[in-house]
């Protein structure tokens, strides 16, 4: 089946995934990984793409963030790349690719998965191992959120700032939504949809996605022609 086109839509939330080729390591020692993160934030800020949570691990990062146009997302990952590669490449005498083809992204459906998919990209290195508590990793956005140190990365999306009415609300509730366990069928949902760069949502936005992109947001049913009905 022939891969979709890359949905991106301005003032919408987006899940995005870079890996490592071969599953390589793209970070491996503290001055990668802050490298990186201050290109990211140097990056964002010249295209105006908010970025909500992060998370970088040995082999490959995931990113929440709302871009202000179409090109936001994808200007700002391919300029960090053009900066990390040849720096990375560079210091530990390699050559060639780091990332494994162009990112994966999935857009989302604020209201029903902004706060998992956070949860999810945050949680990640607990359930890797790499961590007891998503608290002890250095490398992520839940620091921020938990109140444990600023960011300046990150640009709180209102729905956070709906979990309170001051940053200590905010912060214990969000506390208390991580210390529930993210289930299987959660993981699968989020997993599919950026790896297949589905948008993540309910039936009724993905229908109304489709109708305002005008054009095909999911795979086509095997063997039928699909066909956009136009508004009269």
């Amino acid at each position: 089946m022939a891969r979709l086109p890359r949905l991106v839509v301005p003032n919408h939330p987006h899940h995005i995934l870079q890996t490592g080729n071969d599953s390589q390591l793209v970070f491996r020692d503290d001055e990668d990984y802050q490298r990186y993160l201050a290109w990211l934030r140097e990056s964002a800020k010249q295209f105006k793409v908010a970025v909500h949570a992060y998370v970088l691990m040995p082999d490959h990062l995931h990113v929440l963030a709302t871009p202000s146009s179409a090109e936001g997302l994808a200007h700002t990952i391919q300029r960090v790349g053009r900066y990390y590669v040849p720096w990375y490449n560079a210091k530990y005498k390699r050559s060639g690719g780091l990332f494994q083809g162009r990112f994966k992204t999935s857009l989302i459906d604020a209201d029903k998965y902004f706060m998992l998919c956070s949860r999810y990209i945050e949680s990640n290195p607990v359930r890797s191992g790499l961590v007891a508590e998503a608290s002890a990793y250095r490398w992520s956005s839940y620091a921020h959120h938990a109140g444990i140190r600023p960011d300046s990365l990150i640009v709180d999306h209102a729905l956070y700032w709906a979990l309170g009415n001051t940053p200590f609300q905010r912060e214990a509730t969000y506390i208390e939504l991580n210390a529930r366990a993210i289930s299987q069928a959660e993981m699968a949902v989020v997993d599919a949809a950026v790896l297949k760069g589905w948008p993540l949502g309910s039936d009724q936005f993905k229908a109304q996605l489709q109708q305002r992109a005008q054009r095909q947001v999911l795979p086509a049913k095997r063997g039928r022609p699909f066909k956009i009905k136009l508004a009269s």
